[in-house]
């Protein structure tokens, strides 16, 4: 088991930046491929951007791509979303998620997620 808290959500104008986190405990995080999802209301969860247990693989979805940034940090078992130049359609709850992965530089699909943090919420005012 692992356990996943996310922090850093909150209001922000369009244009500006947030960083999220992703605090991990329990099983050993290192081990752990992670992705930060988003949900809007009315709109299906989308898988934004992963990030291998190395670090050395991530994704991005095309809605994000060259605004957000994932890293981590494993000796501080963290997971972070830097979000820049962010827009209204931006607004939604932010979930990190960790799946587990038979190599490190493996970067799962939207479905493979197996722990869940309990969500932090991003509002970006226009």
């Amino acid at each position: 088991q692992v356990q996943l808290v996310e922090s850093g959500g909150g209001l922000v104008q369009a244009g500006g930046s947030l960083r999220l986190s992703c605090a991990a405990s329990g099983r050993t995080f290192s081990s752990f491929a992670v992705g930060w999802f988003r949900q809007a209301p009315g709109k299906t969860r989308e898988l934004l951007a992963a990030i291998s247990w190395s670090g050395g693989t991530t994704y991005y979805a095309d809605s994000i791509k060259g605004r957000f940034t994932i890293s981590r940090d494993n000796a501080k078992n963290t997971v972070s979303l830097h979000m820049n130049s962010l827009k209204s359609e931006d607004t939604a709850v932010y979930y990190c998620a960790a799946a587990t992965t038979r190599n490190d530089y493996e970067v799962p699909g939207w479905g493979r997620y197996d722990y869940w943090g309990q969500g932090t919420q991003v509002t970006v005012s226009s």
